[in-house]
């Protein structure tokens, strides 16, 4: 099983990549699972085309533990295991629970057991890495972490932050930096900044995502771009991008 957590700012595209790449190896025959680990529990939406799914948080607030791993799950496009960690209620409380309690009960409840997943993606919230939001790169979490960017400063200056708190908890055991990931925005000089970052922390670009309409037109759909367009220019781009990945972790 490899486990791997995706970071990034918010409204970098991290939701929409995870997806897609989850879409991208689920259709290779793969048995994928994501975790929405972002208060908005959204993660997962074009996998699965609900507006709205249960989160685990919201689970553990209203039936403390009485619930069965079923009710925790959403099965989406090509069988990939949908989970949506959720948070607290507004102003109450601290939404790095919601990552917390999702992992924890997804093993006392026995997921990985009984889907037997060959690939986890962990979608995370990536402008803060301190407590629930450091779950899952800890040990017995993740393996590697990649981290998506653009070339836009507040995006270069997240994924700096980001990459340095891979490389303070290292020596904790937690996983290791597999890349970065550019998003394109189209900015000027963006690849030679994310080049410059990824060099900065001895660490490579794990591929390259074209800014185009198709991603959006995927996203009216409700779908992802693997399974709405699966010919398109795109949807090569994502599977590209996941063949890579696999080759890293695999390394």
């Amino acid at each position: 099983m490899i486990k791997i957590a995706v970071y990034g700012k918010g409204g970098i595209g991290k939701s929409t990549t995870v997806s897609n790449l989850s879409a991208a190896l689920a259709e290779k025959g793969l048995k994928v699972m994501q975790i929405g680990c972002d208060p908005k529990a959204d993660s997962t939406f074009g996998l699965h085309g609900k507006k709205t799914v249960k989160t685990v948080l919201e689970l553990v607030r209203e039936k403390k533990d009485a619930f069965d791993l079923e009710d925790m799950v959403t099965v989406g496009y090509k069988g990939v295991v949908c989970v949506e960690a959720g948070g607290p209620s507004p102003g109450v409380g601290c939404a790095g629970r919601g990552i917390i309690a999702a992992l924890e009960k997804l093993e006392q409840k026995g997921a990985y057991e009984k889907f037997c997943p060959d690939v986890v993606f962990y979608d995370v919230l990536g402008d803060v890495v301190c407590g629930g939001f450091s779950m899952p790169m800890r040990g017995g979490y993740a393996d590697k972490i990649f981290i998506i960017t653009s070339g836009e400063n507040m995006a270069i200056h997240a994924a700096a932050n980001i990459a340095m708190a891979v490389e303070n908890f290292k020596g904790r055991g937690y996983a290791s930096l597999g890349g970065l990931i550019l998003n394109k925005r189209n900015v000027k000089n963006e690849n030679e900044k994310v080049d410059e970052l990824a060099e900065d922390f001895s660490t490579s670009v794990a591929g390259i995502l074209s800014r185009s309409d198709t991603v959006q037109d995927a996203e009216e759909l409700g779908k992802t771009v693997i399974e709405a367009f699966p010919d398109s220019p795109m949807a090569e781009e994502y599977r590209r991008l996941a063949d890579n990945i696999m080759k890293i972790c695999e390394a």
